[in-house]
């Protein structure tokens, strides 16, 4: 009875903590029609000029077969952002190749885990349509590595393989990137002092000095919704300290199976 009890109270407790990380990974659902009436209808042409976009946001801009488009977006720690672009070609056109590709804060390109990066529309294509999902953002990492970092993000998409005769024909783009919150299971120890966005470093120098020159503010305005994350808080707490109650209730049940009743075993006489 005592060994159902604790079993009991085990699985309360797992429940209990198991709830409130179980909510804050659920997505928040958005009312998506405000969303993309905001969204920008213009791209950039450069990673200085590019276009700012939210997450859950469809931007669109019309341009020609050969540009360069660039848009930007914030990306947070434990998040794995999804890039999805879609190209309208013209009704005639030859055998293209499109290439949509992703840049952390520091203009480093980043790998897709998986996805469509570069695809080739034959002349009977209509569209083209290109993916690319990214690593894990992380909190932290070593200065030799590669890996992606809370801050703004690059996209640009062009046209990497085209013939002379489609140099300038009209296109239409949409671009659209949905993040998945990956929580504790991608958390690091340790955090950034501040996130890749551009200017940032400029900001910090005039806000030691005192100074409000409005030449000194961030380049880029975007950041998440509910702000840049600390990056020391993660659902992992969580399951460390289930794990160590059920460890300590794992001791407490195994040392009350095996403690035995507590008398001295009698030997009959002459046995």
């Amino acid at each position: 009875m005592r060994i159902t009890r604790m079993v009991g109270a085990a699985a309360l407790l797992l429940g209990l903590a198991v709830s409130p990380a179980v909510a804050d990974s659920t997505p928040t659902p958005t009312d998506s029609a405000s969303t993309d009436s905001a969204a920008p209808t213009l791209a950039g042409t450069s990673f200085r000029d590019a276009t700012e976009i939210e997450q859950g946001q469809t931007a669109t801009a019309n341009g020609s077969a050969g540009d360069y488009l660039y848009w930007s977006f914030p990306a947070d720690s434990g998040q794995r952002p999804t890039v999805k672009a879609t190209v309208k070609l013209p009704e005639t056109h030859a055998t293209e190749t499109w290439q949509v590709d992703v840049y952390d804060g520091l203009r480093r390109r980043q790998s897709c885990q998986y996805g469509a990066q570069t695809r080739t529309a034959t002349p009977d294509a209509s569209s083209v349509e290109l993916a690319c999902t990214l690593r894990t953002v992380r909190a932290w990492s070593q200065a030799w590595a590669n890996d992606p970092l809370p801050g703004t993000y690059y996209v640009r998409l062009t046209v990497v393989g085209l013939t002379t005769a489609d140099l300038g024909l009209p296109v239409s783009t949409e671009v659209r990137v949905d993040s998945k919150d990956i929580g504790g299971s991608a958390a690091v120890d340790g955090s950034l002092a501040e996130p890749l966005v551009p200017g940032i470093a400029v900001k910090s120098e005039a806000e030691d000095d005192g100074s409000t020159d409005s030449k000194s503010a961030v380049l880029s305005a975007i950041e998440p919704e509910d702000g840049w994350s600390s990056g020391w808080w993660s659902d992992r707490w969580v399951w460390t300290a289930v794990g160590g109650a059920l460890a300590a209730l794992a001791g407490v049940g195994g040392y009350a199976l095996t403690r035995g009743s507590g008398r001295p075993t009698r030997v009959p006489p002459g046995a």
